[in-house]
C-alpha cells in the first residue's frame, strides 16, 4: 500500500473528494497512489497541507509523518 494510499484512507478521503480539495486531477492521482507516475514538487506541497504530514514522508524519506513546523508563507 503506497503513503498516499495510506494517507487518503486514513483521513476518509475518496480520491473524488481529493481531487476536489487540491486540484490533482483524479486519474492522475490514482496514477500518484499507485506508483505509475512521479509526483510533481507542487503536488506534493498540496498533499503534505492536505494530509498535515511533510513532504519528506510523502516521498519515503522519513517514516515519521508528523509534520515539520510550517513557515507562514505555506
Amino acid at each position: 500500500m503506497s503513503r498516499l494510499k495510506k494517507l487518503r484512507e486514513v483521513n476518509c478521503y475518496t480520491k473524488g473528494e481529493i481531487q476536489k480539495l487540491t486540484g490533482i486531477d483524479q486519474n492522475d492521482y490514482s496514477q500518484l497512489e499507485r506508483g505509475k507516475r512521479d509526483i510533481s514538487i507542487g503536488e506534493c506541497m498540496i498533499l503534505a497541507a492536505l494530509f498535515n504530514t511533510s513532504m519528506d514522508y510523502i516521498a519515503g524519506l522519513t517514516d515519521e509523518p508528523v509534520p515539520y513546523q510550517r513557515s507562514k508563507k505555506a
